[in-house]
């Protein structure tokens, strides 16, 4: 018997294998961040920039580069601290994601900046946003999130009272 009939069989078994894994490694490259707790303040009306907040955790090292979403029209990355007795923002290039560490993005420290709101975001609906995450070999991942909209809570107004006061 020839091993030549066994060519197209083998080829038909092999595509929808080679599929399955690179569909696998497609997947694996998502959960090398895990996303959780993740949520952005709601707003009122005429408001034009809030805040996205989360829990990230990268299996490796990893840096959070930039995030995006088509309901504002600029999205960054920010950082709030305390300098002298004053509470400054400022965005920030890049923030580095240490592997198996959670990074909290919450209010009054790290978190996502959505700015020129397009239109406002009420308690209850969701905000599509995209992180994109680079790993140590410089490799870009994209998480697409479909992100709660939130109210804050007494605890988190308190944290954040001024928020929108200090220049960007």
């Amino acid at each position: 018997m020839s091993s030549h009939r066994f060519a197209p069989l083998a080829s038909a078994i092999a595509a929808p294998l080679l599929a399955a894994t690179l569909a696998t490694a497609a997947f694996s490259a998502h959960a090398q961040v895990d996303v959780s707790n993740a949520w952005v303040r709601a707003t009122v009306p005429g408001q034009q920039a809030t805040g996205m907040f989360a829990t990230l955790t990268a299996k490796q090292d990893s840096t959070l580069v930039s995030a995006s979403s088509p309901v504002a029209s600029a999205v960054e990355v920010h950082e709030m601290k305390m300098e002298g007795d004053v509470m400054k923002m400022r965005a920030v290039p890049a923030l580095p994601l240490p592997g198996g560490q959670a990074v909290a993005l919450k209010p009054g420290s790290y978190h996502v900046m959505l700015m020129g709101l397009k239109k406002p975001l009420p308690d209850g609906g969701t905000v599509p946003v995209k992180l994109v995450v680079e790993d140590a070999q410089k490799k870009q991942t994209t998480i697409d999130l479909k992100v709660p909209v939130k109210k804050a809570g007494p605890a988190q107004a308190a944290e954040e009272h001024g928020h929108e006061h200090h220049q960007h």
